[in-house]
């Protein structure tokens, strides 16, 4: 489960004193830099003022927002901009008992989503009972990432966020299932943005399977890639059969088959796509290509 950390800090602090304080963001490998940002955090979840002022000043400025510059959502509310690497957030989490759950519906505020991260981030229950979780750990050098693929998940425990709980959430080994608070609750989070994240995936789990469900991090690069080629642009399908050999990334090689696939004039011909992905020495396309050759059998 997410690693917990002491919090004794008893001072506040600004929001403005926070981002400074973060500015040289934090490095997970490095126990110095992970406590000096975990501090800053608690620092400012123990300043009680300063969300609900910002709120309100939100609120009262709207008329003022234009799509583009509004980096306000539903449920997450960025705090800052980017900066050292990483930038504040703060999540609301409603309970069962509230409207827009009612509306939306669980899977809207990613409850009852069982999933990892490609990222660190560091928390702070910051108001409410906080929301639940039933906490996991993986060993994510060992998995492939083709859907269906059995994975060991380790439970640890169920617990909450309460108030005043300061974690580190690591990348690629913590996995958590999120149940509703029992009342409306707010987090706050300090969010690392490494370089070639996006390219490392982040996992769905059936837990009652204990299988790989979904990949919840799909890439710009792949829409791109599935658009040019829909297009049909020679160039793009040029690049897409490059790719499908010899990019680093096996989900890139995946969209490029599938896009190639898509544009196929007859099943026989998807097949041979299939099978030469199947044999292009990667485990997550073998898998993925065996199921979609075996959707084509009659």
């Amino acid at each position: 489960m997410p690693r917990i950390i002491a919090n004794h800090e008893t001072r506040l602090a600004s929001l403005a004193e926070t981002v400074e304080a973060i500015a040289d963001g934090f490095d997970p490998q490095d126990e110095s830099s992970t406590m000096e940002a975990a501090a800053a955090l608690a620092r400012l979840a123990n300043n009680r003022n300063f969300l609900g002022d910002l709120l309100i000043d939100h609120l009262r400025e709207r008329h003022r927002d234009t799509f583009e510059d509004s980096a306000y959502g539903p449920q997450v509310i960025v705090l800052s901009p980017m900066v050292g690497g990483c930038f504040l957030r703060a999540n609301i989490w409603p309970s069962e008992d509230e409207s827009c759950f009612r509306s939306s519906g669980a899977g809207s505020f990613v409850y009852g989503v069982p999933h990892d991260h490609n990222f660190d981030f560091l928390t702070a229950g910051y108001f409410g009972p906080g929301y639940r979780s039933d906490y996991y750990e993986i060993d994510y050098p060992s998995i492939a990432g083709y859907l269906g693929e059995r994975v060991a998940l380790r439970f640890v425990e169920r617990s909450a966020l309460h108030k005043g709980r300061l974690m580190h959430y690591r990348a690629h080994l913590d996995v958590h299932a999120q149940l509703p608070p029992e009342a409306t609750s707010v987090s706050l989070n300090i969010m690392r943005v490494g370089a070639g994240q996006d390219w490392f995936d982040q996992y769905g789990f059936d837990l009652e399977r204990s299988e790989v469900s979904a990949v919840l991090n799909p890439s710009a690069s792949e829409t791109f890639l599935r658009c040019a080629v829909a297009l049909g642009d020679a160039d793009a399908l040029d690049l897409a059969e490059d790719f499908g050999r010899h990019h680093p990334s096996g989900r890139m090689r995946l969209a490029c088959f599938e896009a190639r696939a898509g544009l196929a004039s007859s099943a026989a011909e998807r097949d041979a796509l299939w099978r030469e992905a199947e044999l292009a020495g990667d485990v997550m396309l073998a898998r993925e290509a065996q199921a979609r050759r075996a959707r084509l059998q009659p």
